[in-house]
């Protein structure tokens, strides 16, 4: 089975998102693995005015907020029925576009520069980090925020394929790592886990130098 496939039964067979969340909005954006847990779109700034990119951008749910906040989105996912769904979702926005690729793939050809990157148990976490963050700084204005989030190391996966496919990291290695590629102002930290729950998940944010 392809990366591609795999992607795309984990796609099928996953639950939509709910229709409201707790505070009976139709939309927002979630870092971390828990309903209603964790900051919002604050961690990124403004996004008014903004090209924004998410790797591994699933259903469209994070990216069409942010673009209903007045950003520009595109979304990159390996997985084709992805974008099928974010289209049949969120296709009437404008200033929002879905694509079918792989992450380094599209930021290869691409000519576009973004002022923000996001990747929200995406593809920062299933790609080599020294192949993936040159090509994504290579497509980011100066300036520009990159932030991203994962389950931290150790914990069980909840995405398709095996442990070793996974990048993971302790915050002092990310740091090292984003710092070595192009990236300043780094924070990387474990956002604890609400109660009942034992996994934390780890939020990373870094500048664009």
């Amino acid at each position: 089975m392809t990366l591609a496939e795999s992607w795309d039964q984990y796609a099928v067979g996953s639950k939509p998102r709910r229709a409201t969340n707790t505070k009976g909005e139709t939309s927002w954006l979630n870092w971390t693995q828990y309903p209603d847990h964790g900051p919002d779109e604050s961690v990124l700034g403004p996004v008014a005015g903004r090209a924004v990119l998410e790797l591994g951008s699933g259903s469209g749910n994070n990216l069409a907020h942010l673009v209903m906040l007045g950003a520009a989105g595109v979304g990159v996912d390996v997985a084709p029925a992805r974008e099928g769904r974010a289209r049949e979702q969120w296709g009437h926005l404008s200033g929002l576009e879905f694509r079918t690729a792989e992450a380094t793939a599209f930021l290869r050809v691409t000519s576009r520069s973004f002022d923000v990157v996001l990747s929200i148990f995406g593809a920062v976490w299933f790609v080599d980090p020294l192949t993936l963050l040159p090509l994504i700084r290579s497509r980011m204005t100066t300036g520009g925020i990159l932030a991203f989030s994962h389950l931290p190391p150790g914990s069980q996966a909840p995405r398709p394929g095996k442990a070793g496919m996974r990048h993971d990291h302790t915050p002092e290695e990310w740091s090292r790592m984003l710092e070595n590629h192009g990236f300043g102002n780094v924070s990387a930290t474990v956002l604890p886990p609400p109660e009942g729950q034992s996994a934390g998940t780890m939020l990373v944010t870094s500048v664009a130098v």
